[in-house]
């Protein structure tokens, strides 16, 4: 039986558009390989549509009151909740990943995002101060910038876009959004609950397509002054290149090459399950995943054997499956290129000590299944440990001492995040503010809490989102002074 592939639309100005040069892009369900809708290859004139709705829509968004923005926001939250499960069943079939995973983690932290923010902008605070010298009162206003372009990622489509979009209209801004053209589904449901909560036509606008396209058209428009873009290291360098020398603001999280530090003195068992969470979870789709395992000598050969028996528990199935720990990856091309880096590891001389291997699912046949995979016996300089693979792939390294465990983790271009396991309470700060990272978890992995800043340093990232610095992203400051008639008297000494 064939069934006829759904057709994705934009949402421009409050309506479900073709885009204008009718052209499609296909679009493949991971899990067994099919085609199963088409997506708008939109270009320059689709995005200028978009942000031309989006400027229309800035001057009355950003004038609204505050609590009824919170209130769109809050009955957003709503929507997304109620639709929990359709929203999991589509982020599922869009990415790969299991539907429990969509439905405990991804869809409930999209709906988390719209509360957060409609909660912060009702307690965000200015500075004010009192000049007595001068008799003068100056206070600073946080006021919207106008278009926000919002570039979000296929590994957790509905998470990260919700992550832009709550901040930026929270403080008044409009946006115009291109999700990755890999995972465009929930983004087109979500465009239906906007549509349903009766958002402003123009406040939210969502321009399917390529990067190198629409994308592109984005971050180049004149009208559009901020960029925030999650996603690869080598895309955020072309944005930065584009965006400079019209200086627009960017926020760019990239890619990372976490180190995952563990010394001799760690909680075994709790490490040994967070070790493998932290490799594994989401097919390894995750840029805060840990893709390099440093394990200090004297637990080495206990806590490999303990982490391959632990990762042979990870379950390669189905998505639909709620024992099914890791399902498939999000395409082809990324499937094989996982097999790249592990055929390159061998070719290095590194040792498979589990996995290695594409996966057949029964009734799934087609679909971009990888084993969970362990390697050992590369360097730390290694193309290996060195590139970002993005997969269920991880390699183990052992190490003496403290500082050795350090220079290691840091030798690296990335420095999104990192995990340091030990129960000494002063080595874990000293490592810890010694990683030339944006996050470091201390016996725990992936405790976000939103108020914090979010980012990375050198080749992971220019910015920091999250709580107030979000709201220090979309806005800019601006300063009032005003002085008055008479400035009291200046008392003698």
């Amino acid at each position: 039986m064939t069934t006829t592939p759904l057709k994705i639309q934009n949402y421009i100005d409050g309506k479900f558009m073709d885009p204008v040069g009718n052209q499609w892009l296909d679009n493949y369900r991971p899990s067994n390989g099919q085609i199963y809708s088409h997506i708008p290859d939109s270009d320059k004139e689709d995005v200028e549509i978009a942000v031309e709705a989006a400027k229309r829509a800035f001057p009355s968004w950003s004038t609204t009151p505050k609590e009824t923005r919170v209130k769109y926001l809050l009955a957003l939250a709503d929507a997304i909740e109620k639709n929990l499960g359709e929203l999991a069943n589509a982020e599922s079939m869009d990415n790969g990943k299991p539907v429990a995973l969509a439905r405990t983690v991804d869809i409930p932290r999209a709906s988390t995002n719209f509360r957060f923010y409609a909660s912060a902008i009702l307690m965000h605070e200015d500075i004010s101060t009192y000049n007595e010298m001068t008799g003068t009162i100056s206070y600073v206003v946080s006021q919207p910038i106008g278009v926000a372009g919002l570039i979000s990622p296929w590994n957790l489509p509905l998470y990260l876009l919700t992550w832009k979009i709550a901040p930026a209209i929270s403080v008044g801004n409009t946006c115009v959004c291109k999700p990755s053209e890999l995972t465009p589904m929930t983004a087109f449901l979500l465009c239906r609950l906007i549509s349903e909560v009766g958002f402003p036509p123009g406040v939210i606008n969502m321009v399917h397509g390529l990067g190198s396209k629409a994308g592109q058209a984005i971050v180049e428009h004149p009208s559009v002054p901020l960029i925030s873009f999650t996603g690869g290291s080598a895309t955020g360098k072309k944005i930065a290149e584009i965006a400079g020398p019209r200086l627009k603001r960017v926020s760019l999280e990239l890619g990372g090459k976490n180190p995952h530090i563990i010394f001799d003195d760690c909680d075994f068992e709790k490490t040994i399950q967070t070790s493998v969470l932290a490799s594994f979870q989401n097919q390894g789709e995750i840029c805060l995943c840990c893709e390099r395992i440093f394990v200090q000598e004297g637990i080495y050969d206990r806590f490999l054997k303990a982490f391959i028996e632990a990762a042979k528990g990870w379950k390669v199935g189905p998505p639909t499956e709620e024992s099914t720990k890791m399902s498939a990856l999000v395409s082809k091309p990324h499937l094989e290129k996982i097999e790249y880096y592990v055929n390159l590891a061998r070719e290095l001389g590194g040792k498979i000590e589990l996995g290695g291997h594409r996966v057949e699912v029964k009734g799934y046949e087609g679909g971009y299944y990888y084993a969970p995979t362990i390697i050992t016996g590369l360097d730390n300089n290694s193309r290996i440990c060195q590139e970002e693979i993005f997969g269920p792939v991880v390699a183990i390294i052992p190490f003496k001492t403290e500082s050795q465990a350090l220079e290691q983790a840091n030798a690296i271009p990335y420095g999104l995040s990192a995990t340091v396991f030990t129960e000494n309470v002063g080595r874990a700060q000293r490592v810890s503010l010694g990683l030339q990272v944006g996050t470091v978890w201390v016996n725990c992995w992936m405790n976000r809490d939103l108020r914090m800043p979010f980012g990375g340093a050198k080749m992971s990232g220019i910015g920091r989102e999250g709580g107030k610095f979000s709201f220090d992203f979309f806005t800019e400051k601006k300063t009032i002074s005003i002085k008055f008639d008479t400035a009291p008297p200046i008392p003698k000494l």
